[in-house]
Protein backbone atom coordinates (compact mmCIF):
# COMPACT_ATOMS: atom_id res chain seq x y z
CA UNK A 1 0.00 0.00 0.00
CA UNK A 2 2.83 2.34 0.81
CA UNK A 3 4.64 1.78 -2.45
CA UNK A 4 1.41 2.06 -4.69
CA UNK A 5 0.86 5.75 -2.63
CA UNK A 6 4.54 6.74 -3.45
CA UNK A 7 4.14 5.67 -7.11
CA UNK A 8 1.13 7.73 -7.43
CA UNK A 9 2.64 10.64 -5.58
CA UNK A 10 5.31 10.48 -7.84
CA UNK A 11 2.77 10.09 -11.12
CA UNK A 12 0.74 12.96 -9.90
CA UNK A 13 4.00 14.83 -9.30
CA UNK A 14 5.20 14.36 -12.43
CA UNK A 15 2.14 14.46 -14.26
CA UNK A 16 1.91 18.28 -13.08
CA UNK A 17 5.19 19.03 -14.30
CA UNK A 18 4.30 17.76 -17.53
CA UNK A 19 1.50 19.75 -17.67
CA UNK A 20 3.04 22.88 -17.00
CA UNK A 21 6.67 22.90 -17.79
CA UNK A 22 6.95 24.86 -20.58
CA UNK A 23 10.24 26.49 -21.73
CA UNK A 24 12.86 23.69 -22.93
CA UNK A 25 15.55 21.90 -20.77
CA UNK A 26 17.02 24.76 -19.29
CA UNK A 27 13.29 25.80 -17.88
CA UNK A 28 12.80 22.10 -16.85
CA UNK A 29 15.31 22.03 -14.15
CA UNK A 30 14.02 25.39 -12.70
CA UNK A 31 10.73 23.50 -13.02
CA UNK A 32 12.05 20.05 -11.23
CA UNK A 33 14.33 22.36 -8.30
CA UNK A 34 11.23 24.08 -7.62
CA UNK A 35 8.89 21.14 -7.15
CA UNK A 36 11.21 18.29 -6.24
CA UNK A 37 14.01 20.10 -3.86
CA UNK A 38 12.72 23.39 -2.48
CA UNK A 39 8.72 22.09 -2.10
CA UNK A 40 8.85 18.19 -1.73
CA UNK A 41 12.25 17.80 -0.32
CA UNK A 42 12.68 14.67 -1.90
CA UNK A 43 16.48 15.37 -2.58
CA UNK A 44 18.51 18.19 -1.36
CA UNK A 45 20.17 20.82 -3.66
CA UNK A 46 23.77 19.21 -4.04
CA UNK A 47 22.21 15.65 -4.73
CA UNK A 48 19.75 17.50 -7.30
CA UNK A 49 22.92 18.88 -8.82
CA UNK A 50 25.19 15.88 -8.84
CA UNK A 51 22.48 14.22 -11.00
CA UNK A 52 21.94 16.65 -13.31
CA UNK A 53 25.85 16.70 -13.51
CA UNK A 54 25.48 13.29 -14.49
CA UNK A 55 23.19 14.18 -16.72
CA UNK A 56 25.64 16.36 -18.77
CA UNK A 57 27.36 13.37 -19.17
CA UNK A 58 25.28 11.04 -21.05
CA UNK A 59 23.36 11.17 -24.57
CA UNK A 60 19.72 12.34 -24.70
CA UNK A 61 17.28 14.06 -23.14
CA UNK A 62 18.90 15.60 -19.83
CA UNK A 63 16.62 17.23 -17.88
CA UNK A 64 14.05 13.69 -19.44
CA UNK A 65 17.01 11.66 -17.51
CA UNK A 66 16.92 14.34 -14.36
CA UNK A 67 13.58 13.57 -14.30
CA UNK A 68 13.99 9.45 -14.64
CA UNK A 69 16.92 9.31 -11.82
CA UNK A 70 14.66 10.86 -9.35
CA UNK A 71 11.60 8.58 -9.67
CA UNK A 72 14.27 5.74 -9.60
CA UNK A 73 15.48 7.31 -6.44
CA UNK A 74 12.18 7.58 -4.92
CA UNK A 75 10.30 4.44 -6.27
CA UNK A 76 12.82 2.22 -8.50
CA UNK A 77 12.98 1.14 -11.74
CA UNK A 78 8.66 1.62 -11.78
CA UNK A 79 9.09 4.83 -10.06
CA UNK A 80 11.30 6.03 -13.40
CA UNK A 81 8.75 4.90 -15.73
CA UNK A 82 6.34 6.58 -13.76
CA UNK A 83 8.27 9.73 -13.32
CA UNK A 84 8.72 9.55 -17.46
CA UNK A 85 5.05 8.85 -18.48
CA UNK A 86 3.71 11.64 -16.34
CA UNK A 87 6.18 13.99 -17.40
CA UNK A 88 6.23 13.15 -21.37
CA UNK A 89 2.46 11.85 -22.34
CA UNK A 90 0.76 15.27 -21.75
CA UNK A 91 2.89 16.75 -24.95
CA UNK A 92 3.14 13.26 -26.77
CA UNK A 93 -1.04 13.63 -26.56
CA UNK A 94 -1.08 16.74 -28.05
CA UNK A 95 1.39 16.43 -30.74
CA UNK A 96 0.24 12.80 -31.90
CA UNK A 97 -3.77 14.93 -32.00
CA UNK A 98 -2.12 17.94 -33.78
CA UNK A 99 -0.57 14.92 -36.58
CA UNK A 100 -4.26 14.91 -37.55
CA UNK A 101 -4.72 18.53 -37.40
CA UNK A 102 -1.61 20.09 -38.32
CA UNK A 103 -2.75 21.78 -41.56
CA UNK A 104 -5.59 23.89 -40.38
CA UNK A 105 -3.34 25.27 -37.03
CA UNK A 106 -1.41 28.16 -37.48
CA UNK A 107 -0.82 29.03 -34.02
CA UNK A 108 3.16 29.94 -33.29
CA UNK A 109 2.72 33.69 -32.92
CA UNK A 110 -0.31 33.43 -30.54
CA UNK A 111 -0.04 35.54 -27.24
CA UNK A 112 -0.35 32.61 -25.02
CA UNK A 113 2.68 30.76 -26.70
CA UNK A 114 4.83 33.80 -26.56
CA UNK A 115 3.67 34.17 -22.75
CA UNK A 116 4.57 30.91 -22.17
CA UNK A 117 8.40 31.84 -23.68
CA UNK A 118 8.06 34.88 -21.10
CA UNK A 119 7.93 32.32 -17.99
CA UNK A 120 10.74 30.22 -18.84
CA UNK A 121 12.42 33.43 -18.50
CA UNK A 122 11.74 33.68 -14.88
CA UNK A 123 11.64 29.94 -14.15
CA UNK A 124 15.33 29.58 -15.78
CA UNK A 125 16.55 32.92 -14.21
CA UNK A 126 15.11 31.78 -10.64
CA UNK A 127 16.49 28.27 -11.20
CA UNK A 128 19.97 29.98 -12.23
CA UNK A 129 20.01 32.25 -8.81
CA UNK A 130 18.88 29.40 -6.33
CA UNK A 131 21.64 26.81 -8.32
CA UNK A 132 24.04 29.79 -8.33
CA UNK A 133 23.93 30.37 -4.42
CA UNK A 134 24.17 26.84 -3.73
CA UNK A 135 27.16 25.47 -5.75
CA UNK A 136 29.30 28.31 -6.50
CA UNK A 137 29.89 29.78 -3.11
CA UNK A 138 33.04 31.24 -2.98
CA UNK A 139 35.38 33.37 -5.65
CA UNK A 140 37.07 30.08 -7.60
CA UNK A 141 33.56 28.50 -8.13
CA UNK A 142 32.01 31.87 -9.20
CA UNK A 143 34.80 32.32 -11.77
CA UNK A 144 34.33 28.92 -13.14
CA UNK A 145 30.84 29.40 -13.94
CA UNK A 146 31.62 32.91 -15.21
CA UNK A 147 34.75 31.22 -17.65
CA UNK A 148 31.91 28.69 -18.68
CA UNK A 149 28.98 31.20 -19.25
CA UNK A 150 31.15 33.19 -21.23
CA UNK A 151 33.19 30.21 -23.59
CA UNK A 152 29.55 28.50 -24.65
CA UNK A 153 27.90 32.58 -25.25
CA UNK A 154 31.27 32.88 -27.36
CA UNK A 155 31.26 29.34 -29.21
CA UNK A 156 27.73 27.87 -28.45
CA UNK A 157 28.01 24.31 -29.82
CA UNK A 158 27.47 20.58 -28.02
CA UNK A 159 31.33 19.77 -28.29
CA UNK A 160 31.89 23.12 -26.72
CA UNK A 161 29.52 22.41 -23.64
CA UNK A 162 31.06 18.77 -23.45
CA UNK A 163 34.83 20.40 -23.32
CA UNK A 164 33.54 22.94 -21.04
CA UNK A 165 32.04 20.38 -18.58
CA UNK A 166 35.63 18.04 -18.68
CA UNK A 167 37.56 21.33 -18.57
CA UNK A 168 35.42 21.68 -15.21
CA UNK A 169 35.63 18.37 -13.85
CA UNK A 170 39.07 18.72 -14.01
CA UNK A 171 39.73 22.44 -12.87
CA UNK A 172 37.54 20.92 -9.77
CA UNK A 173 39.51 17.84 -9.39
CA UNK A 174 42.77 19.79 -9.06
CA UNK A 175 41.67 22.46 -6.77
CA UNK A 176 38.93 20.76 -5.12
CA UNK A 177 39.69 17.53 -4.32
CA UNK A 178 41.27 18.26 -0.69
CA UNK A 179 38.31 20.71 -0.21
CA UNK A 180 35.44 19.29 0.02
CA UNK A 181 32.92 17.98 2.15
CA UNK A 182 33.69 15.03 4.42
CA UNK A 183 30.07 13.78 4.56
CA UNK A 184 27.71 14.35 1.33
CA UNK A 185 23.36 13.34 1.96
CA UNK A 186 23.27 9.73 0.87
CA UNK A 187 20.84 8.45 -0.85
CA UNK A 188 19.60 4.92 -1.42
CA UNK A 189 18.81 3.17 -5.04
CA UNK A 190 17.00 -0.66 -5.17
CA UNK A 191 18.96 -1.19 -8.67
CA UNK A 192 22.17 -3.18 -8.51
CA UNK A 193 25.79 -2.40 -10.15
CA UNK A 194 25.09 -6.18 -12.03
CA UNK A 195 21.79 -4.63 -13.37
CA UNK A 196 23.06 -1.69 -14.07
CA UNK A 197 26.23 -3.65 -16.34
CA UNK A 198 23.66 -5.80 -17.85
CA UNK A 199 21.62 -2.13 -18.62
CA UNK A 200 24.89 -0.71 -20.85
CA UNK A 201 25.38 -4.08 -22.29
CA UNK A 202 22.01 -4.27 -23.52
CA UNK A 203 22.17 -0.26 -24.95
CA UNK A 204 24.96 -1.75 -26.88
CA UNK A 205 23.66 -4.95 -28.39
CA UNK A 206 20.69 -3.28 -29.37
CA UNK A 207 22.77 -0.43 -30.75
CA UNK A 208 24.62 -3.10 -33.38
CA UNK A 209 21.54 -5.45 -33.38
CA UNK A 210 18.43 -2.99 -34.49
CA UNK A 211 20.39 -1.97 -38.13
CA UNK A 212 20.69 -5.30 -39.10
CA UNK A 213 17.48 -6.47 -38.00
CA UNK A 214 15.61 -3.56 -39.60
CA UNK A 215 17.48 -4.46 -43.07
CA UNK A 216 16.52 -8.21 -42.74
CA UNK A 217 13.04 -7.57 -42.38
CA UNK A 218 12.38 -4.55 -43.60
CA UNK A 219 9.17 -4.25 -41.44
CA UNK A 220 8.00 -0.61 -41.05
CA UNK A 221 7.74 -0.64 -37.04
CA UNK A 222 11.29 -2.07 -36.66
CA UNK A 223 12.35 0.73 -38.99
CA UNK A 224 11.32 3.00 -37.31
CA UNK A 225 12.47 1.84 -33.41
CA UNK A 226 15.81 1.77 -34.99
CA UNK A 227 15.79 5.05 -35.82
CA UNK A 228 14.45 7.00 -33.01
CA UNK A 229 16.46 4.22 -30.74
CA UNK A 230 19.93 5.14 -32.50
CA UNK A 231 19.01 9.04 -32.55
CA UNK A 232 18.07 8.94 -28.78
CA UNK A 233 21.12 6.96 -27.78
CA UNK A 234 23.68 9.43 -29.90
CA UNK A 235 22.83 12.69 -29.21
CA UNK A 236 24.48 14.90 -27.16
CA UNK A 237 22.52 18.20 -26.25
CA UNK A 238 19.21 16.85 -26.34
CA UNK A 239 16.59 19.51 -26.99
CA UNK A 240 17.11 21.55 -30.24
CA UNK A 241 20.25 19.19 -31.00
CA UNK A 242 17.88 16.15 -31.99
CA UNK A 243 15.73 17.77 -34.50
CA UNK A 244 18.58 18.08 -37.52
CA UNK A 245 19.43 14.46 -36.89
CA UNK A 246 15.79 13.63 -37.00
CA UNK A 247 15.32 15.72 -40.31
CA UNK A 248 18.41 13.90 -41.87
CA UNK A 249 16.69 10.26 -40.67
CA UNK A 250 13.05 11.40 -42.00
CA UNK A 251 13.00 14.21 -45.14
CA UNK A 252 15.39 12.56 -47.31
CA UNK A 253 14.12 9.32 -47.07
CA UNK A 254 10.24 10.68 -48.00
CA UNK A 255 8.88 9.67 -44.96
CA UNK A 256 7.61 13.23 -44.45
CA UNK A 257 8.20 16.56 -46.28
CA UNK A 258 10.02 19.23 -45.07
CA UNK A 259 6.61 21.45 -44.93
CA UNK A 260 5.15 18.51 -42.78
CA UNK A 261 8.26 18.21 -40.66
CA UNK A 262 8.27 22.25 -39.97
CA UNK A 263 4.96 22.72 -39.20
CA UNK A 264 5.32 19.39 -36.20
CA UNK A 265 8.44 21.23 -35.23
CA UNK A 266 6.33 24.70 -34.72
CA UNK A 267 3.95 22.52 -32.47
CA UNK A 268 6.48 20.93 -30.59
CA UNK A 269 8.00 24.27 -29.44
CA UNK A 270 4.57 25.45 -28.08
CA UNK A 271 3.87 22.31 -25.92
CA UNK A 272 5.44 21.96 -22.09
CA UNK A 273 7.44 19.34 -21.57
CA UNK A 274 10.56 17.59 -23.22
CA UNK A 275 11.26 18.41 -26.83
CA UNK A 276 11.71 14.76 -27.48
CA UNK A 277 8.16 14.58 -27.51
CA UNK A 278 8.39 15.78 -30.81
CA UNK A 279 8.76 12.12 -32.36
CA UNK A 280 5.29 10.98 -31.18
CA UNK A 281 3.95 14.05 -34.20
CA UNK A 282 6.70 11.62 -36.54
CA UNK A 283 5.37 8.69 -35.66
CA UNK A 284 2.22 9.33 -35.98
CA UNK A 285 2.77 11.02 -39.13
CA UNK A 286 4.72 7.89 -40.64
CA UNK A 287 2.31 4.92 -39.20
CA UNK A 288 -0.34 6.35 -37.10
CA UNK A 289 -0.74 5.73 -33.62
CA UNK A 290 1.43 2.56 -33.43
CA UNK A 291 4.10 4.58 -35.41
CA UNK A 292 3.91 7.24 -32.63
CA UNK A 293 3.95 4.46 -29.91
CA UNK A 294 6.53 2.75 -30.85
CA UNK A 295 8.61 5.98 -32.13
CA UNK A 296 8.19 7.86 -28.35
CA UNK A 297 9.16 4.02 -26.48
CA UNK A 298 12.68 4.01 -28.97
CA UNK A 299 13.43 7.05 -28.50
CA UNK A 300 13.63 7.44 -25.09
CA UNK A 301 14.45 3.90 -24.06
CA UNK A 302 18.10 4.50 -24.38
CA UNK A 303 18.04 7.52 -20.91
CA UNK A 304 16.23 4.49 -19.08
CA UNK A 305 19.06 2.36 -20.15
CA UNK A 306 21.52 4.84 -19.61
CA UNK A 307 19.98 5.83 -16.33
CA UNK A 308 19.97 2.51 -14.97
CA UNK A 309 23.77 1.89 -15.68
CA UNK A 310 24.76 4.80 -14.25
CA UNK A 311 22.83 5.49 -11.20
CA UNK A 312 23.46 2.25 -9.15
CA UNK A 313 27.77 3.65 -9.02
CA UNK A 314 26.74 7.39 -8.55
CA UNK A 315 26.66 7.31 -4.68
CA UNK A 316 29.42 5.06 -4.03
CA UNK A 317 31.73 7.59 -6.44
CA UNK A 318 29.90 10.35 -4.31
CA UNK A 319 32.41 9.50 -1.43
CA UNK A 320 35.38 9.60 -2.98
CA UNK A 321 36.88 12.72 -2.70
CA UNK A 322 38.48 13.34 -6.11
CA UNK A 323 35.01 12.33 -7.93
CA UNK A 324 33.90 15.21 -5.14
CA UNK A 325 36.49 17.40 -6.32
CA UNK A 326 35.44 16.63 -9.93
CA UNK A 327 31.43 16.52 -9.67
CA UNK A 328 32.34 20.27 -7.36
CA UNK A 329 34.20 21.43 -10.74
CA UNK A 330 31.22 20.45 -13.22
CA UNK A 331 28.13 21.53 -10.69
CA UNK A 332 29.84 24.99 -11.00
CA UNK A 333 30.23 24.69 -15.15
CA UNK A 334 26.89 23.66 -14.99
CA UNK A 335 26.01 26.87 -13.55
CA UNK A 336 27.44 28.70 -16.07
CA UNK A 337 25.86 26.65 -18.67
CA UNK A 338 22.59 27.58 -17.69
CA UNK A 339 23.73 30.85 -17.36
CA UNK A 340 24.27 31.40 -20.98
CA UNK A 341 21.39 29.36 -21.68
CA UNK A 342 19.78 31.66 -19.67
CA UNK A 343 20.62 34.54 -22.32
CA UNK A 344 20.43 32.61 -25.33
CA UNK A 345 18.13 31.08 -26.41
CA UNK A 346 15.78 31.50 -23.80
CA UNK A 347 15.70 35.51 -23.28
CA UNK A 348 16.85 36.20 -26.77
CA UNK A 349 13.97 34.51 -28.20
CA UNK A 350 11.60 35.80 -25.42
CA UNK A 351 12.29 39.59 -24.59
CA UNK A 352 11.73 42.22 -27.91
CA UNK A 353 10.92 44.99 -25.67
CA UNK A 354 9.73 46.67 -22.28
CA UNK A 355 6.70 45.07 -22.02
CA UNK A 356 7.69 41.71 -22.45
CA UNK A 357 10.50 42.55 -20.26
CA UNK A 358 8.35 43.70 -17.39
CA UNK A 359 5.85 40.54 -17.18
CA UNK A 360 9.09 38.30 -16.86
CA UNK A 361 10.37 40.57 -14.19
CA UNK A 362 6.42 40.48 -12.41
CA UNK A 363 6.58 36.67 -12.62
CA UNK A 364 10.41 36.12 -11.33
CA UNK A 365 8.97 38.25 -8.35
CA UNK A 366 6.40 36.04 -7.64
CA UNK A 367 8.41 33.04 -7.58
CA UNK A 368 11.37 34.16 -5.89
CA UNK A 369 9.23 36.94 -3.33
CA UNK A 370 6.20 35.25 -3.08
CA UNK A 371 7.13 31.49 -3.62
CA UNK A 372 4.21 30.77 -5.86
CA UNK A 373 4.35 27.36 -7.36
CA UNK A 374 5.84 27.24 -10.77
CA UNK A 375 2.23 26.27 -12.03
CA UNK A 376 0.62 29.31 -10.75
CA UNK A 377 2.99 31.17 -12.23
CA UNK A 378 2.26 30.03 -15.78
CA UNK A 379 -1.40 30.49 -15.19
CA UNK A 380 -0.55 34.47 -14.26
CA UNK A 381 2.09 34.25 -17.31
CA UNK A 382 -0.23 33.40 -19.94
CA UNK A 383 -3.12 35.77 -18.39
CA UNK A 384 -1.09 38.68 -17.75
CA UNK A 385 0.44 38.14 -21.34
CA UNK A 386 -2.57 38.13 -23.18
CA UNK A 387 -3.60 40.68 -21.19
CA UNK A 388 -0.77 43.03 -22.19
CA UNK A 389 -0.85 41.72 -25.92
CA UNK A 390 -4.29 42.96 -26.12
CA UNK A 391 -3.53 46.32 -24.27
CA UNK A 392 -0.09 46.97 -25.91
CA UNK A 393 -0.76 45.58 -29.39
Amino acid sequence: MKRTQSLLDILWTSLKLGLTSFGGPVAHLGYFKNEYVDKRKWLDDRTYADIIALCQFLPGPASSQVGIAIGMLRGGITGGVVSWFGFTMPSVIVLVLFAFLYQSLTIQDAAWIVSLKIVAVAVVAHAVLGLGKKLTPDKPRIAIALAAALVMLLFPSVQIQIAVIVVSGIIGWIFYSNKVESKVTPFSISISKKLGIASLALLGVLLVALPVLARMTENVFVGIFDTFFRVGSLVFGGGHVVLPLLEQEVVPAGLLTSGEFLSGYGMAQAVPGPLFTFSGYLGTMMHGVAGAAVAVIAIFLPSFLLIIGTLPFLEALRKRTRFQGILTGVNAGVVGILLAAFYNPVFTSAIVDGVDFALAAILFSMLYFWKLPAWAVVIAGVVLGTGFAAVFG
